[in-house]
């Protein structure tokens, strides 16, 4: 028994301390930028290790869940009403108090208007939210933000957008950071269903969703901190866009869930969902874009240090929102 329990008990451990982890990793890698040269050819390394990080994460629901998850429509379409008409209208008041800059305003509605498919769901069952939906949904949260990013950018900053952001990694996104690492969860699961070894490998794997975050970070934060040079100052200019969003986002998100009268879970769900955005999964986008750096991914790994800051909270006064009398079961 003692040898069965070991694997929960060291994953709930890494999940009850995954913030500290995380900060652990972004200090980590900050170190490892200013004291060894060389590490902004950890860039090529951002996408293997999301891609990694993104498969275990899908494979820690069951696929009976998943099913059960996709039935909750409502949820769905609250989930989807509140990150695709809610937050782009909270974030096209923000830009408002960005300098005209376009790059700068491309990074921050870049990551604003994006909503997180990742760590989102582990963060999410800290705070006692339902985790399962939010992990069932982000395909259809990257699909969607893949169709109407360009066109919410071409709002935002006019003509010029169209020479800042293209449709091409876009797809490669969704191809080698969603579709392939849900296929891979989807047979290792068939394969722990059917075999001892499959089911241990599942077990192992299970173990890594916070340590592959972890990776994620300090690959990021070492390839980026070396170009970060005169964007500093941009950074400092962002901060307050970004502590704004963070108190009013999960306010909204959890708005939109009583106004439609979801369950406290799934409202919490919403509400860590409008919250959490997409800043490690849009990072290789920002690179793709001519005159990114250093601009662009100073603005966005500034966003993802704001956001752990915030979790904090949200992990602790997310499960005081509502009760769970609530019914939502379409």
């Amino acid at each position: 028994m003692k040898s069965e329990s070991l694997p929960l008990t060291l994953r709930d451990t890494l999940e009850n301390h995954q913030v500290q982890i995380y900060f652990g990793a972004v200090v980590l890698g900050a170190l490892a930028a200013l004291l060894i040269s060389g590490t902004t050819a950890l860039e090529s390394g951002i996408n293997p290790t999301l891609a990694f990080m993104l498969f275990v994460t899908f494979l820690q629901v069951p696929l009976a869940e998943l099913r059960v998850a996709l039935a909750r429509f409502r949820f769905l379409g609250v989930l989807l009403l509140t990150n695709f008409v809610v937050m782009p209208v909270l974030v096209g008041v923000l830009v408002q108090f960005l300098p005209p800059d376009p790059m700068v305003r491309l990074g921050v509605l870049l990551v604003l208007l994006a909503p997180c498919i990742d760590y989102v769901v582990t963060f999410s069952h800290l705070g006692r939210a339902d985790a399962r939906l939010l992990l069932a949904a982000t395909p259809a949260l990257l699909i969607v933000q893949m169709l109407l990013l360009p066109v919410y950018l071409s709002v935002f900053l006019g003509p010029e957008a169209g020479s800042l952001i293209n449709a091409g990694p876009f797809v490669h996104a969704f191809v080698w950071l969603i579709a392939v690492p849900l296929v891979l969860a989807v047979l290792v699961q068939f394969w722990s269903d059917r075999s001892v070894a499959g089911a241990r490998a599942s077990t192992v794997l299970g173990l890594l969703p916070v340590p592959a975050t972890a990776l994620v970070l300090f690959v990021v934060v070492a390839a980026v901190v070396p170009q970060l040079g005169s964007a500093l100052d941009v950074t400092f200019r962002v901060l307050p866009i970004y502590v704004a969003y963070a108190v009013v986002a999960p306010l909204a998100g959890w708005g939109m869930s009583k106004l439609f009268r979801l369950d406290a879970p799934a409202g919490r769900a919403v509400a860590f969902s409008a919250a959490t955005r997409n800043s490690l999964v849009v990072l290789p986008l920002a690179f793709a874009v001519p005159g990114a750096v250093p601009i662009l991914p100073a603005i966005i790994v500034t966003q993802t240090l704001i956001e752990l800051l915030s979790q904090l909270a949200y992990i602790r006064l997310a499960p005081k929102f509502g009760s769970n009398t609530a019914s939502s079961k379409t």
